[in-house]
C-alpha cells in the first residue's frame, strides 16, 4: 500500500461533522507514518496476504452471538483450505474466535468469553460512539457493533493486528463503521471528549504510570460517557499493588497490578464517577491457550508448573478484573 490512509477514507471523510472533527486534519499523515512500509519488513508479504484474499459475496453474518462472516456453503474444502494457509501468513492470530465461511480461527484468547463478562455490565451501545483500546485484530469492536454502536473505532500500536484486522472487514465489508488504527493512546489527541464508551482491555498493567493513563481515559470521554476498563489485579487491601521487578507471567513491560481497591481509589482521585468492580477471575489455560493459528508458548508455560496459582516467576497468578466508572456529567 502506497498510501495506507486509503483504507480509512470513509472515516476520515465521516470525520469532518462528528465529535472528532478537530482529529480530521492530522490523522492521514498519522496513518501513513505508522503504517511506512520502510518501518516494517514484514509488511510486503502482509499486503500479498491482502491481495490473495478472495472476493466473495458472504451473504450472512453475525456480529452479536459471534464474530461470523459468510454462508459456508459458498466455499468447498479446497478454497477453505486455500483461505486458511493465506491468513496465516499473518500468524499468531491472539484474539478471536472467527468464522469465515466455515473456517473456524481458534485463537489464542476466547475473546468472546471476557465480552460474556463485560456485556452484562456495561450501557447499552446502541448509537454509541465506541472507543476500544488497546483492541488487537478488532474482534471486540465487531462485537461492540452488534450490539449497535454507531460506529466503533480501535487502536493498537501491532500492524500484523491492523493487518488482521484488514482481512476480516475485507470480507465482512468495507461499509461498516468499524477501523482499527495503528495508534497507541499516545496518538490520540489530547482532551477530546468525545467518546460514549471507551474500553481499556487489558492495557493498564503495561503503562508505566496508571494514573496519567486513567487521565488520558478519562478525557476521552464526552461529559457523562462510560469507561470499561479490565485489567489485571492481584487479591490485597486499599493501598497494595505489585509492581514486578522483571518480567509477570512471561510478559515484559507489566509495571502496576494494583488490588481492587487501590484501582477504585485511583479512579476516584482522578475524577471519575462510581468507579467499581462488577467482575472477576482467573485466568485459565482453557481461555487462553496455543492453538494451531497461535504456535507460540501461551499460559499453561506462563505459570508454575508445580502451582498454577503462581507464574512462572512466583508472583500470583493472573486475576482479569472489570471495572466501570463514569466521567462527570459536567
Amino acid at each position: 500500500m502506497t498510501d495506507p490512509s486509503q483504507k480509512y477514507q470513509s472515516l476520515i471523510d465521516w470525520l469532518a461533522d462528528s465529535p472528532l472533527s478537530d482529529w480530521q486534519p492530522s490523522i492521514a499523515e498519522q496513518i501513513n507514518e505508522q503504517l511506512r512500509i520502510e518501518r516494517w519488513g514484514d509488511m510486503p508479504g502482509w499486503n500479498r496476504c491482502l491481495e490473495r484474499l478472495p472476493e466473495i459475496d458472504p451473504l450472512t453474518m453475525d456480529f452479536k452471538k459471534d464474530v461470523s462472516i459468510g454462508d459456508p456453503g459458498l466455499m468447498d474444502k479446497g478454497r477453505r483450505l486455500q483461505l486458511q494457509a493465506t491468513l496465516m501468513d499473518l500468524h499468531p492470530w491472539r484474539k478471536g474466535p472467527y468464522n469465515l465461511f466455515g473456517l473456524n480461527i481458534d485463537t489464542e484468547w476466547r475473546s468472546d468469553w471476557k465480552w460474556d463478562r463485560v456485556l452484562p455490565h456495561i450501557e447499552p451501545l446502541k448509537n454509541r460512539l465506541v472507543l476500544d483500546i488497546g483492541c488487537g485484530n478488532g474482534y471486540h469492536c465487531w462485537r461492540m457493533l452488534g450490539e449497535g454502536a454507531s460506529r466503533v473505532i480501535g487502536i493498537d500500536p501491532s500492524p500484523k493486528s491492523v493487518y488482521q484486522s484488514y482481512a476480516i472487514k475485507h470480507f465482512a465489508g468495507e461499509e461498516h463503521p468499524v477501523d482499527v488504527l495503528p495508534f497507541g493512546i499516545e496518538h490520540m489527541p489530547a482532551k477530546l471528549k468525545a467518546f460514549d464508551t471507551v474500553f481499556s482491555m487489558g492495557v493498564l498493567y503495561h503503562r508505566r504510570s496508571p494514573m496519567d493513563h486513567l487521565l488520558e481515559l478519562k478525557e476521552l470521554l464526552r461529559n457523562g460517557g462510560q469507561l470499561v476498563l479490565e485489567t489485571l489485579i492481584i487479591e490485597g487491601k486499599d493501598g497494595e499493588a505489585l509492581l514486578p521487578k522483571g518480567r509477570y507471567a512471561k510478559m515484559p513491560n507489566v509495571w502496576f497490578l494494583p488490588s481492587a481497591d487501590t484501582l477504585i481509589s485511583w479512579m476516584k482521585k482522578i475524577g471519575l464517577r462510581n468507579p467499581r468492580l462488577v467482575d472477576q477471575c482467573k485466568t485459565t489455560s482453557e481461555e487462553q491457550r496455543s492453538t494451531d493459528w497461535m504456535t507460540f508458548d501461551s499460559l499453561e508455560t506462563f505459570l508454575d508448573p508445580e502451582d498454577s496459582n503462581k507464574t512462572i516467576e512466583g508472583y500470583p497468578a493472573p486475576i482479569r478484573a472489570v471495572f466501570i466508572a463514569e466521567a462527570p456529567a459536567s
